[in-house]
């Protein structure tokens, strides 16, 4: 029932779910600009003052750390009703939901504390909190909703209940133009129909964030009560990690949904999504600190004590580097945390691009972390914590980290797709001025006009990309020791504005398909707002924390090689030749390559297919207890 589409048209729904204005100023958009504006997070944001946030960090703490056993949510692949029951009585359900509505009302940088904290107890417990509230149905309702909605639903779920989102299909991912639900208009609202992929807390929702199509309006978010008939829960998804986890395949079979439920208006729903997302993407990097700052904690004691050839391990410098490694990388996830949450709360800056750069860098390098950490530990690392417990030794969760961790780089946008997701925002400002020109649609007066006003946008803006204050021997003096880092950062700015213009002029329409080329861009303008974000944290820090200009320092030491080696692979790389080996492999032309290994014989599907109509399977929805 997935709808067929061509790749111009998914394009052009994706393009039209965007929120093409930009009413704020942006760092991350500045900087792929070529301009360099550190005024814009620095002086580093002043966090609100917050005592209630602080006693109910406070409480979180205690809690998770007395009352919740994260091996036995690890062993039984389950959180406890119990569990749920405590969050619930501490508030943790309605952090993000306003008081008016029973919420905490918490900032974004106080939530996401909340999420390092719980999250490191058990990942598990972390996307449960962050699904049901950074994705699912208060946030949209914050956003998009109605008085009348806000005050029907957000009670019930700053009191316990939980949310989910339901957007993915079994044959459609990051391509929501194929979605295949369908809202049929009906008497006094809409007729659901439709299965539903990968719904994280769809086993235990009350209530539902549910994307639809609805004939002729387009994708529409509506809320659907969990229990409404004709919804059946199919199946609990297992994965590779957060076991705990209560991901769901869900059925809807003429379920009816009332008119007033619809969000945000027909035809919006994935425009909610996306703008939801742009601080909901916060929470993940949240967990990726949570990872790294535990990691460290266990390179820390255990390269400490552990002896090898007469000396501490962490004494060799073939470890030692791995350890500098964990340590630099966790000051500098947690560093850009941090400063887009302030941001985000003093609501003065757009911060699109930023919340996506944060959860592109912190899911790939909390990864690098997790595998150094592994490395560190030997066989130890390997070995599952209840192996190491039999043993008589500290049962630490270290192969449990990298399985929980790997999720990350797929969640809320693929690596991949993140990449192309910044890269589309930051050529927005050459698209705009002269888009119809690289326009294969555009007729002659569109592209003559684009013209025109290219020339005049490129005539003032490339002579700004020459020079700047990053090539001032004494620029940003008053940040002393780091000063050299931020005019590399100034520098670099220029050159890969430059590089992105090059690209433009060189292969035009084309450059969509230049994957890889793109994907070194955003991740040279990534290493770039994490040095921005460690050099403004470590100069506020300077006088209560002079440590921080040491991590700091060192890992925009490490920024900078990495960066380096991506300005020089632009254009010096195999790109062409990997996919056109990619495409005979596709071909069959290295099957040769395959023969000697017993491969897999199933002849089931790829991906499932399915049909309209009444389910078949045994509902396995979960149900949690009200205390006693």
């Amino acid at each position: 029932m997935t709808a067929t589409v061509s790749e111009k048209q998914a394009r052009q729904v994706a393009e039209a779910a965007r929120e093409s204005e930009w009413r704020k100023p942006s760092f991350g958009k500045e900087l792929f600009l070529g301009r360099f504006r550190l005024d814009l997070i620095d002086p580093w944001p002043a966090a609100e003052e917050r005592p209630d946030a602080e006693e109910f960090l406070a409480k979180l703490d205690a809690y998770v750390r007395s009352d919740v056993d994260g091996p036995r949510i690890e062993r039984e692949a389950r959180i406890p009703d119990e569990v749920f029951q405590g969050l619930a009585g501490l508030g943790a359900f309605g952090m993000k939901i306003d008081k008016k509505y029973g919420g905490l009302g918490l900032s974004n940088l106080h939530y996401c504390k909340a999420l390092t904290l719980a999250g490191s107890v058990n990942p598990s417990i972390g996307a449960l909190l962050s699904a049901h509230q950074s994705i699912g149905v208060p946030q949209p309702l914050k956003i998009f909703g109605t008085d009348e909605q806000k005050q029907k639903y957000l009670p019930r779920l700053a009191g316990g209940e939980v949310s989910a989102f339901l957007l993915t299909e079994p044959d459609v991912g990051s391509d929501p133009a194929r979605l295949g639900t369908i809202a049929e208009p009906v008497e006094g609202g809409y007729k659901l129909n439709g299965v539903k992929l990968w719904a994280t807390n769809g086993t235990v929702a009350t209530l539902l964030v549910v994307m639809a199509r609805v004939p002729d309006k387009g994708i529409t978010a509506f809320v659907v009560e969990g229990d409404a008939e004709g919804i059946t829960i199919e199946r609990r998804n297992a994965f590779l990690g957060l076991r705990g986890l209560e991901n769901s395949v869900t059925r809807f079979h003429d379920v009816f949904v009332p008119a007033e439920n619809v969000i945000g208006g027909l035809g919006k729903g994935l425009k909610i999504a996306l703008t939801t997302l742009n601080t909901g993407r916060l929470s993940l990097p949240a967990m990726c600190v949570g990872a790294g700052k535990w990691s460290l904690n266990v390179a820390r004691e255990w390269s400490a004590e552990r002896v090898q050839w007469g000396r501490a391990v962490g004494k060799h410098e073939a470890v030692a580097k791995k350890i500098a490694f964990i340590a630099a990388t966790t000051y500098a996830m947690e560093s850009m945390l941090d400063l887009c949450c302030l941001i985000a709360d003093d609501d003065r800056n757009d911060i699109r691009i930023e919340a996506a750069l944060v959860k592109l860098f912190a899911s790939e390098m909390a990864w690098q972390v997790a595998d150094e950490l592994i490395q560190v530990r030997g066989g130890r690392g390997y070995e599952t914590a209840d192996s190491l417990a039999a043993r008589g030794e500290r049962a630490v969760e270290v192969e449990q980290l990298l399985r929980d961790l790997r999720i990350n780089r797929i969640f809320e946008g693929s690596t991949e797709i993140m990449h192309l997701l910044i890269a589309r925002e930051a050529v927005d400002a050459h698209l705009s001025v002269a888009g119809d020109i690289i326009d294969p649609d555009a007729g002659l007066g569109r592209k003559a006009r684009a013209g025109a006003k290219a020339g005049a946008f490129y005539a003032k803006w490339l002579p700004t990309l020459a020079v700047g204050r990053g090539q001032v021997p004494n620029g940003y003096g008053e940040f002393g020791p780091l000063a050299s880092h931020l005019r590399y950062v100034e520098r670099a700015s220029r050159k890969l504005a430059r590089s992105t213009f090059y690209a433009m002029s060189r292969w035009q329409g084309k450059l969509e398909r230049k994957q890889g080329f793109l994907g070194r861009i955003v991740d040279i303008g990534a290493e770039l707002f994490a040095m921005s974000a460690v050099c403004v944290r470590a100069r506020s820090e300077r006088e209560t924390r002079p440590e921080g200009v040491e991590l700091a320092d060192l890992f925009c030491r490490q920024a900078r090689l990495r960066a380096e080696a991506l300005f020089a692979a632009l254009w010096d790389n195999t790109d062409s030749l990997d996919t056109k080996v990619a495409k005979r492999v596709l071909e069959g032309r290295y099957t040769f390559l395959e023969e000697g290994v017993v491969t897999s014989t199933s002849d089931a599907a790829w991906v499932a297919t399915w049909e309209p109509g009444p389910s078949t399977a045994e509902d396995v929805r979960r149900r949690i207890p009200p205390p006693s």
